[in-house]
């Protein structure tokens, strides 16, 4: 593990031709203060936790002192935000430190969050809020607890610099992390400007980075487009598997890499509602959860679109044909595997669908109902009523249960060894809204972070028994669905 000043900055984006990005330094913090730490997340760039305990620690990460050899730069981007196209947008709050290789030989890029005004802040103040920042460095470790591609949160910076939103806040910085910040909207910004060398520049730059195997291949651009459909076909499918709604699903925050980031007005689905909508900002739903997929091909196609100087159209329309039957395939076999299923085949589609239904019915918690199956007995005639009892209509669920019994009775090994399978892909603990809610007021009110890390902690290990922490599995309180949050959050 390295001290701060050890650290390996390589900084392959900012060898780019300044057409890709605005060289500039983060806006100072007044007075910046350590909030919360992940030692998880600085092993990825051999951080040794240790240096958290520096009296500047806070310094070197909102931005106030940098690195050695950081080369600061806000990236360029467009996008398509709520179906219209915005022709520039770019890093508004954003400053990529540069890339740190680590001793595994894998680059992560350093950005802060917050860090201040750039180019691209359009009136902004280029701040983050506590708020904000506190669900974003929690949800994604939460995912990747999950086992869901994502950005990772090192650590987030506060002050007591007031911010405005809805209300006045106070400032933070969180420092993110992850192998590429690259969007579909770089690619989209350089199509609409015609400028299609740069287009074919930041390809390039993305296969020789994450794609090498690709690179000599005489149909490359076509096949990072393949890449980059089925990766996001199966996040798309992992998303739903787990009841995960991300709110902005804009093609600015979609990653090239097929990774979960840009948090805002996320959500994980309680009470099961295929047409949930967790931003309060979008009223139509157009990011619901039931139209994450669509969009998902949606976004692609526009990824097509500013690829096409590139690709030929008949190309790039058999590579997103593709895209349905992927997403499809990765979760079924996921909700499969919800019902303990060592294998899945088109007969078991009718099992998954009906049990989704009756959830809507009953408007059952997404997370526990699946957790609580595990515990579904097999044997003729067993006595499955806890279960059951969770369900407005029994009747229904008998039918349903009847054939689930029958389907589990073709699979091989003990209902043990199924709970067990199903106990590793069910979570226990998710990131519910209240929970996070709980936490950021504690935090605003008494400066009190010690609800951050202990759900750092807990939401790390979500699929084990985490004795003393039951409490934190239940469903929302009364008071919790009057948690709002929108794109500002």
């Amino acid at each position: 593990m390295k001290k701060l000043h050890q650290l390996n900055f390589e900084n392959t984006y900012a060898r780019l031709p300044d057409t890709f990005h605005s060289r500039l330094y983060p806006t100072p913090l007044p007075a910046p203060y350590l909030v919360s730490f992940n030692a998880n997340a600085a092993q990825l760039i051999d951080l040794d936790s240790a240096e958290m305990s520096r009296a500047d620690f806070a310094e070197h990460f909102c931005g106030n002192r940098l690195p050695p050899n950081a080369e600061p730069l806000a990236m360029l981007y467009a996008g398509h935000q709520f179906g219209h196209f915005v022709p520039q947008l770019g890093d508004g709050r954003s400053i990529l430190l540069g890339e740190i290789r680590n001793s595994a030989g894998e680059l992560w890029d350093v950005q802060l969050k917050g860090a201040g005004i750039t180019p691209y802040s359009r009136q902004g103040d280029g701040r983050a809020v506590l708020r904000s920042s506190i669900r974003e460095y929690l949800c994604s470790e939460a995912m990747h607890g999950l086992g869901i591609p994502t950005s990772r949160a090192l650590c987030i910076v506060g002050s007591d610099e007031q911010v405005y939103r809805e209300r006045i806040e106070t400032a933070a910085v969180l420092t993110r992390l992850a192998p590429s910040h690259v969007r579909f909207g770089s690619f989209e910004v350089f199509f609409y400007r015609g400028q299609y060398d740069q287009i074919a520049t930041l390809a390039d730059y993305v296969i020789a980075r994450h794609f090498p195997d690709l690179a000599d291949a005489g149909d490359k651009y076509l096949r990072l487009l393949d890449e980059v459909t089925l990766r996001t076909a199966r996040l798309m499918a992992q998303w739903q598997a787990v009841g995960f709604s991300h709110g902005v699903m804009n093609t600015d925050n979609m990653s090239i890499l097929g990774l979960t980031f840009d948090y805002g007005p996320f959500g994980f689905m309680e009470a099961y509602d295929p047409g949930y909508i967790c931003n309060h900002s979008d009223p139509r739903g157009r990011y619901a959860f039931d139209q994450q997929p669509q969009v998902g091909l949606w976004n692609l196609s526009r990824l097509a679109q500013a690829l096409s100087p590139l690709i030929p159209r008949e190309s790039a329309e058999t590579v997103l044909d593709g895209y349905a039957p992927a997403f499809y395939e990765h979760y079924t076999r996921l909700m499969g595997a919800k019902l303990g299923l060592a294998s899945v085949t088109r007969e078991d589609i009718p099992l998954i669908s009906e049990l989704l239904e009756m959830m809507q019915a009953s408007r059952l918690d997404y997370t526990n109902l699946f957790r609580s199956l595990g515990q579904f007995n097999s044997a003729a005639e067993a006595d499955n009523s806890q279960l059951r009892d969770q369900f407005i209509d029994r009747a229904t669920f008998d039918g349903w249960a009847a054939a689930y019994r029958i389907r589990l009775q073709q699979e091989s090994g003990t209902d043990s060894e199924r709970k067990a399978r199903m106990d590793r892909i069910n979570p226990k603990y998710i990131l519910r809204n209240y929970l996070a809610q709980i936490a950021i007021e504690k935090a605003e009110k008494d400066r009190d972070y010690s609800e951050v890390d202990r759900l750092l902690n807990l939401l790390a290990k979500p699929f084990d028994e985490q004795p003393g922490m039951e409490s934190y599995a239940a469903p929302p309180p009364e008071w919790a669905q009057h948690i709002s949050v929108s794109c500002s959050s």
